[in-house]
């Protein structure tokens, strides 16, 4: 797999930033960058279908696809694209077969993404850097892991109140760490 030298040194950077804040481990912030950049080189080569509206979130080797393909063959070609990458344990397909995502809704799930990750920063008991979100369609993905329960149970809580929000689908996983 050939990596291009602008998306490569961002991945380092990113990788250097979320490892400073992040209490997972270096080598699986790491695998998870890798396995993200090669995914994108992937479905970057594959042109046979339109990937433009598909988001991708990794997390500690389950992928989560979300997003918009125009046919049911798209969507399939999609997954196969996603085990071609290294370090993919899982494929969590929440990808809905329809239209393109309207501006309109693209700069809707923007806005609610940005609200709900204030939130979660803002929050002081909630450990922010272990959850990934994803919106499309107005509906809220979260990945990750939460400490405990009442945790996870703070975090959806603030993603149903947010304004325009029409469902919380949570991929996340209860550590039950003790504080």
């Amino acid at each position: 797999m050939t990596f291009r030298p602008v998306l490569l040194l961002t991945a380092f950077a990113l990788l250097a930033l979320g490892a400073c804040a992040s209490s997972r481990s270096l080598d699986q912030s790491f695998s998870d960058l890798s396995g993200d950049v090669e995914l994108k080189n992937v479905l970057f080569e594959d042109r046979s279908h339109d990937y433009g509206d598909i988001d991708t979130t990794l997390y500690e080797g389950r992928l989560l696809l979300t997003g918009t393909m125009r046919s049911e063959a798209g969507r399939r070609k999609l997954i196969e694209n996603a085990w071609k990458a290294e370090n993919i344990d899982a494929v969590i397909d929440e990808v809905v077969i329809g239209e393109k995502t309207s501006f309109g809704q693209g700069f809707e799930d923007g806005r609610i993404d940005k609200v709900l990750r204030a939130r979660l920063i803002a929050h002081g008991d909630v450990s922010s850097v272990e959850y990934k979100i994803a919106v499309s369609g107005a509906v809220v993905y979260l990945i990750g892991a939460a400490r405990n329960q009442k945790e996870l149970d703070t975090v959806l809580a603030m993603a149903r109140s947010i304004a325009g929000v029409e469902k919380v689908v949570s991929h996340v996983i209860v550590k039950d760490v003790t504080r």
